[in-house]
């Protein structure tokens, strides 16, 4: 599906010529969000019962990763309009002028494909088919219906970031279960609160891309209510691991410390003026929400870690 009107800032020698080097083909991927899914998928791996050939388990994150850079590159094909419009993402390949988007295009079909076939050629059909349900779903699902049509966009969208470590997990069992669901909902509950912070403080650059984000549909004041219900509900999910048996005791007080400082940085966000220029409560939920998921699933990493080659 074609991008209508020109991409603003782009110069018009430089919509049809091309001056890529690799690192432009690269930041297509979204490395920064990459290293996420590969970091989420590699848990998922690692703390799934059962054993798999040290090839193979290179191989499917090879896959994931390869998959993930596939679905940023897509996004940014379809998005160019909007990353030209936006402080943050203006200098993204596509809209600088130093990839095409037919290229960009390509390269992400190339990706897509090659990491679906070889994951499913060598490790198993179903990581496979999650994988390109994860493509299909961040592409055409986010990217291309909702971001622009619902605030609700990065709620239903967040499915998409939430499935690497289930991906991980059937690599491993061929198989999805329960405990692999919790560790899915983990990510799909953390995601509305961790972008909706940053919606509030990028409030502007998503007005003027018309981007129609929680904060700018529905107002600051109902957005902190649910920032602070979905940190909740990350929260309370989050001990899961430790209240299923699958991960340890100590798990199961890092998860709550974490919950506890998750919810606490969502209610000083609600305290928040709606007329707060400055937003440091979101810019502090926002950097805390990092820290969070990656403190929770490098917890639950080591316990598997200890699991699978003892203590």
């Amino acid at each position: 599906m074609a991008i209508t009107g020109e991409i603003e800032g782009m110069k018009g020698s430089e919509i049809g010529l091309s001056e890529a080097d690799p690192a432009d083909f690269f930041a297509l991927m979204k490395p920064r969000v990459m290293s996420l899914v590969v970091f989420t998928a590699f848990v998922g791996m690692m703390i799934a019962p059962g054993t798999v050939h040290p090839f193979l388990g290179v191989v499917s994150i090879l896959c994931i990763a390869i998959g993930g850079g596939a679905s940023g590159a897509l996004n940014m094909w379809y998005e160019a309009d909007i990353d030209a419009k936006m402080s943050r993402t203006a200098k993204r390949p596509i809209p600088a002028g130093r990839v095409t988007r037919d290229e960009a295009l390509t390269f992400a079909l190339v990706l897509a494909a090659l990491s679906v076939l070889t994951l499913g050629t060598l490790v198993n059909w179903l990581s496979a088919a999650l994988l390109a349900f994860t493509i299909f779903f961040y592409a055409v699902v986010y990217t291309i219906w909702l971001k622009r049509s619902t605030p609700q966009n990065i709620v239903i969208g967040g499915a998409a970031g939430a499935l690497p470590p289930m991906i991980g997990w059937s690599c491993v069992t061929g198989s999805v279960s329960l405990e692999s669901i919790v560790l899915f909902l983990i990510i799909f509950l953390w995601t509305p609160p961790h972008f909706w912070a940053l919606a509030l403080f990028k409030l502007k650059d998503y007005g003027v891309a018309e981007v129609p984000m929680m904060p700018n549909v529905a107002g600051v004041k109902s957005t902190k209510r649910q920032i602070v219900a979905y940190a909740v509900a990350t929260a309370i999910v989050g001990v899961l691991p430790y209240l299923m048996g699958y991960a340890s005791p100590a798990y199961g007080v890092i998860a709550t410390a974490l919950g506890l400082g998750f919810v606490w940085n969502a209610i000083k966000v609600y305290r928040m003026a709606e007329d707060d220029t400055v937003m440091k409560p979101a810019k502090s939920l926002f950097k805390f929400s990092l820290l969070y998921l990656f403190a929770v699933f490098a917890t639950l990493l080591v316990d598997g870690t200890i699991a699978r080659f003892g203590a």
